[in-house]
């Protein structure tokens, strides 16, 4: 018995010491917000939409210690594709930024050295909102990664998926904002 609450005390003790951890990272915007309907801006110019096609503007903070860089994703889980769609993927973002402007998502407009991943449209850039007319709104999920690492490791036309698969296995930590948008 004395054995047994010794083992106790002590798997308390340093499970207490595990829980002591930084907070965690935050994502917030002055352009969109989480359940929030994504306005005219955000939207896709294109496939029978209209819209400016702008991403929007993203701070972040509480950053994990060690973070080398960032990653910033815009995702559809509810595309009616099997895989979602991808909107935007921007990568080897320096560690010591905290934000993206509205309009960082257009070609040549994230700092040096920071690389857009192609999207599900298939261009190298942000790709707005376009669900299908008569579907369900979607979610569109605007993510940042803290990453570990300097630079994510991928070739330069890499799709989407991969991006998003390298970001993960490198991931430190992750902050999300979801909002919607259906037509």
């Amino acid at each position: 018995m004395k054995k047994s609450l010794i083992s106790v005390l002590c798997a308390v003790g340093f499970g207490a010491g595990v829980s002591m951890s930084a907070h965690a990272l935050d994502l917030s915007s002055t352009d969109i917000a989480n359940g929030k309907t994504l306005t005219s801006a955000q939207v896709f110019e294109g496939f029978g939409c209209t819209g400016g096609n702008v991403s929007p503007a993203l701070s972040w903070s509480n950053v994990p210690a060690g973070t080398k860089s960032f990653a910033i994703t815009a995702y559809d889980p509810d595309a009616p594709t099997g895989s979602g769609w991808w909107h935007w993927t921007a990568y080897d973002l320096p560690a010591a930024l905290r934000s993206l402007p509205s309009g960082a998502g257009k070609a040549g407009a994230l700092p040096a050295g920071a690389k857009h991943g192609r999207n599900d449209y298939g261009s190298q850039e942000f790709g707005g909102a376009c669900p299908p007319p008569g579907d369900k709104p979607h979610r569109y999920i605007f993510t940042v990664f803290a990453l570990g690492v300097d630079k994510l490791e991928v070739p330069a036309d890499a799709s989407a998926a991969l991006i998003g698969y390298m970001l993960n296995a490198n991931k430190l930590g992750t902050a999300s904002i979801t909002a919607r948008f259906g037509r």
